[in-house]
């Protein structure tokens, strides 16, 4: 059964927010600005949704593995719940507590969603003591995990990005036209501005530190990140790397995420009740 453990606006308003500075810190242009522009609020905390393994019978224990989902940019919580993520799980005869980030667009539009996902999402998690903490996402929800994941300062034990967005045009150009990912990471313009979230997510898959934590990756075959996200396949082992038919829609990523429940390459079962 579905927790909240903080409340989630039950009809959020549109708003336009102060874009200026946060898109360019991104890098965003265009439409993609735009979109950041109709973004729902940010609110402090961040809105979290919790769904129990249910270890311990009555529910007073927990997984020894947490999964912290995110939404894409426009996605609620809910969205997970209405199309059978925690079903999925059950149905794959895999234990482990999932927690609902509504880590949405609004977010970005400040530079806030590192803070708010470190503050308010894992270091509450860690302190419970889980054995391993993943991150999945969908969409933005990937480019968050991964930027996350790439930022280094706070380890998490893996990540499996769906349908990620991989960064604005002009860096994917960049990339296929130095010669693909490795070879543009060892260019000057890789390093040019250590800050930039997009340049690192490429680095980091180009190069990982000997510590990264393992990264898998699924998409759509109609998607419109296929191209970028087959780029990126191009450094994770085979076996890391999922595609079904379908666009960017919960369809495939349903599929994806299911597929990959019944891998399960996270700690299974169950720890005793909960401190």
């Amino acid at each position: 059964m579905a927790r909240m453990h903080r409340p989630l606006p039950e009809s959020p308003s549109r708003r336009l927010v102060l874009a200026g500075a946060g898109a360019a810190a991104l890098g965003l242009t265009g439409c993609t600005r735009m979109a950041l522009m109709l973004a729902r609020d940010p609110v402090v905390p961040m809105a979290t949704l919790a769904v129990p393994a249910g270890c311990g019978g009555a529910g007073n224990g927990r997984s020894r593995t947490l999964l912290v989902l995110l939404p894409g940019a426009y996605s609620t919580p809910q969205e997970f719940l209405d199309n059978g993520i925690p079903a999925a799980l059950a149905q794959a005869r895999r234990r482990a507590d999932l927690l609902i980030a509504d880590a949405h667009l609004g977010y970005m539009g400040g530079g806030a969603l590192p803070a708010r996902l470190e503050e308010d999402v894992l270091a509450p998690a860690r302190a419970r003591g889980y054995e391993q903490i993943w991150l999945v996402g969908i969409s933005l929800g990937g480019w968050a995990a991964l930027a996350w994941a790439a930022r280094g300062r706070v380890r998490v034990d893996g990540v499996f990005a769906v349908a990620p967005y991989l960064g604005r045009r002009t860096l994917l150009r960049d990339i296929v036209a130095a010669g693909g990912p490795q070879a543009w990471a060892a260019t000057p313009a890789a390093s040019a501005d250590a800050a930039d979230p997009d340049a690192q997510i490429w680095r980091w898959l180009a190069r990982p530190p000997a510590d990264a934590p393992p990264v898998w990756l699924g998409w759509g075959t109609e998607d419109r990140f296929a191209d970028t996200n087959g780029l990126a396949a191009t450094l994770l082992p085979p076996g890391r790397v999922s595609t079904v038919p379908g666009g960017h829609d919960w369809p495939p990523w349903r599929a994806l995420i299911a597929r990959w429940f019944a891998a399960a390459p996270w700690p299974d079962g169950c720890e005793g009740p909960a401190a």
